[in-house]
């Protein structure tokens, strides 16, 4: 069992009902949602893994807009959670336009259980080495240089020492003349 929540909407209760029961068996939480309207409240309200999230929620539209636009809502939430469209009237055009403007994946109506629950694994565990990566890189962006280091550690000792430079040099180390040509150096 994957520890990942999971949220499905689907305007049809008997295929939310089906995706919680074939899920539940995979995933820690599973949550059902009729209408994307709610997204953005249960996205506030907790931790969601990944969406399968309907194309057509209005009987009279097949044009998948509506899945396109609840898409581009969710991915512009800060740290949105992967999303796997789903639609029984998708074709190669709407699968495409989804992935560029950012889906994980694209599920067709009726689907493979086992495929199903691959893409939902697949698309979190991607998302979650992304994250991975740009905290990663976020960090060694934000890691202080040996200039800088050296920096705050002589403002630290002349702080301390009231600025006494014989008692500061003792402190750190060095020669009152290094000190004087570092002092320069950092303006300090």
């Amino acid at each position: 069992m994957h520890n990942y929540h999971i949220l499905a909407i689907d305007d049809n209760e008997a295929l939310l009902q089906t995706l919680k029961l074939i899920l539940k068996k995979e995933f820690a939480v599973v949550g059902t949602v009729r209408h994307p309207n709610l997204v953005p409240a249960i996205l506030a309200g907790g931790k969601v893994d990944a969406i399968l999230l309907d194309m057509n929620f209005d009987k009279g539209r097949l044009d998948c807009e509506e899945g396109l636009y609840w898409l581009n809502a969710i991915k512009k939430r800060p740290n949105p959670p992967a999303i796997i469209l789903m639609t029984a009237f998708g074709d190669i055009d709407i699968a495409v336009r989804a992935m560029k403007q950012g889906a994980d994946d694209f599920v067709t109506k009726p689907w493979d259980n086992r495929e199903l629950i691959e893409k939902i694994v697949a698309a979190i565990e991607k998302r979650n080495n992304s994250d991975n990566r740009q905290k990663q890189e976020t960090e060694e962006d934000s890691t202080p240089t040996l200039k800088e280091i050296e920096e705050e550690r002589l403002r630290k000792v002349l702080k301390e020492t009231g600025r006494n430079i014989t008692k500061s040099a003792e402190i750190l180390g060095i020669s009152r003349r290094t000190l004087y040509n570092k002092i320069e150096k950092y303006g300090l």
